[in-house]
């Protein structure tokens, strides 16, 4: 049997397209709005990968990517290459965000208490195949007026530490930050490309390697989660840079701080060996909780490797994290490679010839 390259395709290609247009087309569309409400969990999940905060158009791609993560996060990235960029937001303090669901899993007294807010953590995970959601039975609204304290205002776990002394602080770093959107990483990254490139990465792929570092594969130690809040970050702009800043909105996030044990980090003190401890830090568009976790554990590994493990190697983490990336190699496999397969199939006939010779 011989195997010959193939000419032509473009009739067949264009028919394919048709066909997958037809095969999109049902008889009842689905309102964008209707993904945008119900499937809020897969919209923050497609903003935080493809760098944009825009709820609606996420809805939109996940409609057009028939709810493929991958090709919903491709076609907002590729949308979001052709947006110009008009202006930068101005430093950002998360201490500002309207707080809506904030725990610690160190400190059970914390002040403003531990807010649970909406999450799936404190439900049966039992299919629900009931119609009861769909009847607003259980819809009450929550009554927060005697809570006490500013949700706008609140404090932070990490200073805890900090007044104690337990928390290894490191000078603030004022440099404008690298953007990979505009020019590709360069190896060692620095920790500005290192946050970028995981806040983006597929959530699958930065869980796994997160949990992959704290099996022992890498860091091996058990992190303890600071505080993790989710809530709504005022954003302003100053057009003029002239320090008049203007209000433009609010984005969700989610934001982790993890505490590590600094075991490497001993310092010799006049009473013997001193420890402490160090962040781990994780931030993402829309309520990604297990994502920024991971990505608090791989911020940690990526800031203090250790050598010889993958999970610690900035190249190997950043590379495979990102679902484009990743992605579009796996699927140029599908793609002909007649001249290459032959090529390897004439030494492999070669080599199995000379054998038999």
């Amino acid at each position: 049997m011989g195997y010959v390259a193939v000419k032509g395709g473009t009739k067949a290609i264009e028919a394919s397209v048709e066909m997958y247009r037809n095969k999109s087309q049902h008889d009842e569309e689905l309102d964008v709005g209707v993904v945008r409400t119900h499937m809020n969990q897969l919209i923050n999940q497609v903003m935080s990968e493809a760098s944009l905060y825009d709820r609606d158009l996420a809805a939109l791609a996940v409609r057009q990517a028939e709810g493929n993560m991958e090709e919903a996060v491709f076609l907002l990235r590729a949308h979001r290459s052709t947006l110009p960029r008009l202006h930068y937001s101005t430093v950002t303090n998360t201490r500002d965000m309207f707080v809506e669901r904030r725990v610690s899993a160190s400190f059970k007294d914390i002040p403003g208490g531990q807010i649970l807010g909406a999450s799936p953590d404190f439900t049966h995970r039992l299919l629900d195949d009931s119609d009861v959601y769909d009847s607003g039975a259980l819809h009450e609204e929550t009554d927060v007026s005697a809570y006490g304290y500013r949700l706008d205002d609140l404090p932070k776990v990490v200073d805890y530490l900090e007044q104690e002394g337990l928390f290894e602080k490191y000078p603030e770093d004022d440099r404008e930050p690298d953007d990979i959107t505009k020019r590709s990483i360069e190896f060692p990254s620095s920790r500005s490309e290192r946050l970028q490139s995981l806040t983006r990465g597929q959530t699958g792929a930065v869980t796994s390697l997160g949990y992959a570092e704290i099996r022992g594969y890498g860091y091996s130690s058990h992190p303890n989660i600071g505080e993790v809040r989710v809530g709504q970050q005022p954003v302003h702009i100053d057009p003029f840079d002239d320090g008049d800043a203007y209000y433009v909105g609010d984005v969700e996030l989610t934001e982790v701080e993890a505490f590590m044990p600094a075991d490497g980090a001993e310092e010799e003190s006049e009473g013997g060996q001193e420890k402490t401890f160090r962040i781990g830090y994780g931030l993402t568009f829309g309520q990604n909780e297990t994502k920024a976790i991971a990505m608090s554990v791989l911020d940690y590994s990526l800031s203090h490797p250790i050598e010889g493990v993958a999970t610690c190697d900035d190249e190997f983490v950043l590379l495979h994290v990102d679902s484009v990336e990743s992605t579009g190699f796996i699927s140029h496999l599908k793609l002909p490679h007649y001249v290459t397969f032959q090529s390897v199939l004439d030494r492999v006939r070669q080599t199995k010839g000379e054998k038999s010779e």
